[in-house]
């Protein structure tokens, strides 16, 4: 199983890169605002899952930069994650807004999130 599941890693992440999307262009004002409102998130991913990629997808094709950590290979996001967030469970974009933090873990959610701030 464990093989399998390698090998499909592989595959979803070599047609992402194939058919990666193309960044929105902004005004450099309007992008720099994005970034201030960006800059305090982090997206706790896992390299090869599916949905990860689906979030790091949308991601690029709104022209975001938020933060990438990486919880299976680095053992302090992902006790942070478990500890802060509640639960090791992958995609999880952490929002802080005003001192207050959110955890917000699912793709589908993540992902109109981030088309609703991009828009």
């Amino acid at each position: 199983m464990k093989v399998i599941r390698w090998l499909l890693g592989r595959i979803i992440l070599f047609f992402n890169f194939v058919f990666t999307p193309r960044s929105k262009k902004r005004d450099p004002q309007a992008q720099q605002q994005l970034d201030a409102q960006t800059a305090n998130m982090a997206l706790y991913q896992f390299h090869a899952c599916p949905f990860c990629v689906k979030v790091r997808r949308s991601i690029k094709r709104n022209g975001l930069n938020i933060e990438t950590r990486d919880a299976k290979g680095d053992n302090a996001y992902r006790q942070e994650l478990a500890e802060q967030g509640g639960k090791v469970k992958v995609p999880c974009l952490r929002i802080e807004e005003n001192g207050k933090v959110q955890w917000m873990y699912e793709s589908s959610d993540i992902v109109a999130y981030l088309d609703k701030i991009a828009a």
